[in-house]
Formats: structure tokens, sequence, C-alpha cells
């Protein structure tokens, strides 16, 4: 099993850099910071000062959109969820403060293929906690998943905790 990592990559590269990402973590490796980010790329505000030796940059897992802020995560393993749901790595987004439209503040789902390796996308899986343009009323930090199978998520714009369950279709 590996451990997986959520990361919140740097600002005020524009509204569409540098994605954020969730990896998989092995010892050794390096993501480029602070020189580079998702591979070979240089951060243009280090460029006179990068290594000109240096490890091989690790390209994260599956990229997330630029200023997401990826905070928790957890993988799903109880059996209240559909069966396609479980190991699924579920991740609480807290949401863009300087982006122009902003994204994040939800909780997205990382799905694996059958050999365990990560889809390089994601689906939406808890949203609506933006109301309009920067208003939001939830700002998703924390997921757990209960003894019960069910999906905790905690958010810090209300201070609450939401239990998301399942009870069949159309329930």
């Amino acid at each position: 099993m590996a451990l997986w990592a959520t990361n919140n990559e740097r600002d005020e590269l524009g509204d569409n850099l540098v994605p954020d990402y969730v990896t998989a973590v092995a010892g050794g490796q390096f993501f480029g910071w602070p020189w580079f980010y998702i591979g070979e790329n240089l951060d243009p505000r280090h460029a006179s000062d990068y290594p000109a030796v240096h490890p091989p940059v690790t390209v994260p897992s599956v990229l997330l959109q630029s200023h997401s802020a990826a905070l928790g995560s957890a993988f799903y393993t109880g059996t209240q969820f559909p069966a396609e749901y479980h190991g699924s790595l579920f991740v609480a987004t807290h949401g863009s403060w300087n982006r122009a439209n902003p994204t994040g503040a939800k909780v997205i789902r990382v799905m694996f293929d059958g050999y365990g390796n990560p889809l390089p996308y994601y689906e939406d899986f808890m949203t609506g906690f933006v109301l309009a343009n920067h208003d939001v009323w939830g700002r998703p930090v924390g997921i757990a998943v209960g003894a019960d199978g069910a999906l905790y998520v905690s958010e810090d714009a209300n201070h609450k905790i939401w239990c998301v369950s399942y009870t069949g279709i159309g329930s």
C-alpha cells in the first residue's frame, strides 16, 4: 500500500498555474520545489538559482485544477456505498481565494484501475458550496470514513461536519 498526499502548489503564476495535485509518495522522490513544477517546468521566479544537478523531478499521479487547495483525504474502506466506490480516494478541496473564477470548495473522488493505478482524472462528488463567484457557504477540509460506512466531511466556513450516507438508489 502506498502513502498518498495532497499538495497545494504555488500561487502568483496565474489562474491556471500551477495545478495542485494528489499523488502517491515514495522515498527519495523530488517533486521540484521550489524550482520546478509538474516535471521540468521551471518556475520563472527561480530561473537564476535553480540547481544544474538535481534528482529527476517526479510528475504527480493526478493533477487538480489550479488553486483547488486540496487538503484532507481518505480512501473509502466502508461497505455502505456501492462496490465501485470501494478503494476510491475522496479529497476535500478547500477552494481558491485568488482565482478570477473560483474552484474547489467541494469533495472530489479519485478512482483507480484494477491494478491499483490512479485514473488520470477525478470526478466531483460533493458540490454546492459555492453560491456565486467568491460567495461560498462551505469549505471542505477533512474527510473520514465512519465505522458505519458513511463519509464524514468537515468544513471550516460554518464549522460543520457533514455525513454523506448511501441508502440505495432513489432514496
